[in-house]
């Protein structure tokens, strides 16, 4: 909450105000009137040619359409920090204040808070798809963090536009784990309502955006190295306090948050280029070691400052794989070896999928483009990520444009890139694209088939000359890419109907991989005993036998995604002394769908009436009933047989047998 505090480390507001006349008629700011931070900012400010008093001058406010795009290009941090707002929002609940997420270019994308103060808000346009950069707002909270990479608080006329003199604002860049800057988180409010804890609150905040954003770049199933959790006391493990480093299979920091650096004596600029031998004294074996046990139990290292500090160390799938291999005798053939590398770490057992694997290694770093066909979850996505990061490219920039997902009007600026002014709502800076943003890298063209006809064109004469002209002219420029697509429509069927060029099919058809539906792959035990390892690293969760049978005889119309949120939710739903997912752990949706193989089997005869089908909830209710009979009641030894807890065994009897007319 946001409790009056008195400010006797800021200037009245009386001398704020002086010290911005001087400005606006020198040129300079009175030195010990405003902290130095803030008086650079407003020089910056007075610059651009704005001024404090009066109308201010038009600055960018986003489309719909704009802001659906930039939403879009957002999605991964926007995801990941709209829970974490909701989180803000409960702690200033009252307030008088509102929870902001900005984006690198200062685009307000995602807002929360008491509406009273959003009404208001919206006056000075705090509001989603504004731009708060500081040649367009002034000296602010979320642009000046954004322009300084460092948190900041700006308070009341400390703003340099006096129209903002009614807000206090604390705002935190947030960063992914190599270092670059994604946005910014913030928190503004009525400038009477100030608290001291704000920032801190805020800054909280953004490292928990932060972890998330390294747990998923550096996710088991995709990460093929070693992922650190530091702190100097062993239950500061798993806490937003907790230091974060990724570590690749040769020893090679990869990723970290602002926590690990400083515990190891590092900056950003220095990451890439830094062994993990330079700044611990244990070895990689030993990490290794650690890492192949699976064991949640923290570890002493010491750092190269010569301080101890605790350790978890998780390995990723594909790295104890590899440390398998290494391990199995001399006697073995090195044609037994397959290679270790992220698509490898999707091959599961299924043989068409390793085939579409295999063929896809074979044009790495090769100018043949691939394109994906497969119904919607099937992983294309995930597989394209993982061609990319296994091939020479590897460590260039990954590009992923949905074509279904942004309107029409929007695709061709998107990929192509724009000048400045080249139409309305266009920023004045422009913008350069995202086939030039692939230049080195992959570009990843999702939904292909979705693209209109009028682009195609466009996109097809890129292909051919390799080189990109912006939106509103301007010298053509040579790109290098490489090209992978992907579409759940018959391509064939689509140029018969008119929608899809013929010459463009086959410039992306240079080798077409089909991805199987879930429901015919052959390793789908395999894939859930994989999700499970990256839901739960170390846990050893299980599934039990039955359910295990239903889920393989379900045919899985969200494949891939809908499995991952199943198991997801069951993980979820397990009690801290769960190591097994039963029928209580399922989603509604799933538990109403699927079907034990033999619906009756293991029945008692005269349960069921002859000629009617049991639903799953009825037949779970019997099994769990006559579990608990042949135990005489006891519960524990009913829970055991049926693989679940006590606890999940009492709260379902108590929650589900009551409709049955049983006594709890």
């Amino acid at each position: 909450m946001m409790y009056t505090l008195a400010l006797q480390e800021r200037a009245p507001p009386t001398r704020l105000r002086e010290a911005r006349r001087l400005l606006v008629n020198s040129g300079r700011v009175p030195v010990n009137v405003i902290q130095s931070e803030l008086a650079r900012s407003w020089l910056r400010c007075w610059q651009h040619g704005l001024q404090p008093m009066g109308r201010m001058p038009g600055a960018p406010n986003a489309s719909g359409a704009q802001l659906a795009r930039e939403l879009d290009r957002q999605r991964e941090l926007v995801a990941h920090a709209r829970p974490v707002m909701e989180f803000l929002h409960e702690q200033t609940l009252g307030s008088d204040s509102m929870s902001i997420l900005a984006g690198a270019d200062g685009m307000l994308l995602h807002t929360m808070g008491d509406p009273q103060f959003m009404g208001r808000a919206e006056r000075v346009a705090l509001r989603v798809g504004a731009t708060w950069q500081e040649q367009f707002r002034g000296t602010n909270a979320i642009g000046t963090a954004l322009v300084d990479a460092r948190a900041v608080v700006v308070h009341a006329e400390e703003h340099y536009l006096e129209r903002n003199s009614f807000l206090t604002c604390a705002a935190v860049p947030i960063y992914d784990p190599k270092g670059h800057i994604l946005g910014a988180l913030d928190v503004s409010g009525d400038h009477r309502g100030y608290h001291r804890h704000t920032l801190a609150l805020v800054r909280s905040a953004a490292r928990m955006i932060e972890h998330r954003l390294f747990d998923t770049r550096h996710d088991p199933r995709q990460w093929c190295g070693l992922r650190l959790r530091f702190h100097i006391q062993p239950e500061g493990i798993g806490t937003v306090a907790e230091g974060l480093l990724a570590v690749t299979e040769v020893g090679q920091l990869a990723g970290a948050n602002a926590t690990a650096l400083e515990l190891l004596g590092l900056d950003w600029q220095s990451l890439s280029h830094t062994s993990v031998s330079a700044v611990l004294a244990e070895t990689m074996t030993q990490l290794l070691d650690w890492g192949r046990r699976a064991s949640n139990s923290p570890h002493v290292v010491h750092t190269r400052l010569g301080h101890a500090v605790w350790v978890r160390v998780e390995a990723a799938r594909l790295m104890l794989q590899t440390q398998t291999l290494q391990a199995q005798p001399a006697t073995q053939t090195v044609t037994t070896v397959k290679p270790q590398d992220a698509l490898a770490a999707l091959d599961t057992g299924d043989s068409v999928f390793c085939s579409a694997i295999t063929r896809a290694r074979k044009l790495m770093g090769k100018p043949i483009a691939i394109l994906l066909q497969g119904e919607s979850g099937v992983g294309k996505e995930v597989f394209a990520r993982a061609a990319h990061r296994s091939g020479p490219r590897g460590e260039q920039a990954f590009v992923a444009v949905n074509c279904a997902a942004l309107p029409e009007n929007l695709i061709e600026a998107e990929l192509f890139g724009y000048q400045g002014g080249a139409f309305t709502g266009a920023r004045r800076e422009g913008a350069p694209g995202r086939i030039r943003e692939a230049h080195g890298g992959t570009l990843f063209l999702d939904e292909i088939g979705d693209m209109p006809l009028p682009l195609q064109a466009r996109l097809l004469r890129v292909l051919q000359e390799r080189v990109v002209v912006p939106l509103g002219g301007g010298k053509p420029v040579p790109v290098d890419f490489c090209l992978v697509c992907a579409t759940h429509r018959d391509l064939p069927t689509e140029m018969q109907a008119g929608r899809f060029r013929e010459d463009l099919y086959y410039r992306l058809n240079g080798l077409t991989l089909r991805l199987p539906p879930l429901r015919e792959r052959s390793d789908l035990g395999a894939l859930m005993e994989q999700e499970l390892m990256a839901l739960a690293p170390g846990r050893g969760i299980a599934i039990a036998p039955d359910v295990r049978q239903a889920l393989h005889h379900y045919r899985w119309p969200g494949n891939m995604r809908q499995l991952s949120n199943a198991l997801r939710t069951a993980c979820a739903l397990l009690d801290d002394d769960d190591d097994t997912i039963g029928w209580a752990h399922l989603p509604d949706d799933l538990l109403q769908t699927i079907k034990p193989c033999a619906d009756t089997a293991g029945v008692p005869m005269g349960t069921v009436d002859e000629g009617t089908t049991p639903d799953l909830r009825t037949l779970s209710h019997q099994t769990i009933e006559r579990t608990v009979e042949q135990c005489d009641g006891n519960l524990s030894e009913a829970a055991r047989l049926l693989g679940i807890s006590r606890n999940t065994l009492y709260r379902w009897r108590r929650g589900n047998l009551g409709s049955h007319g049983s006594r709890i």
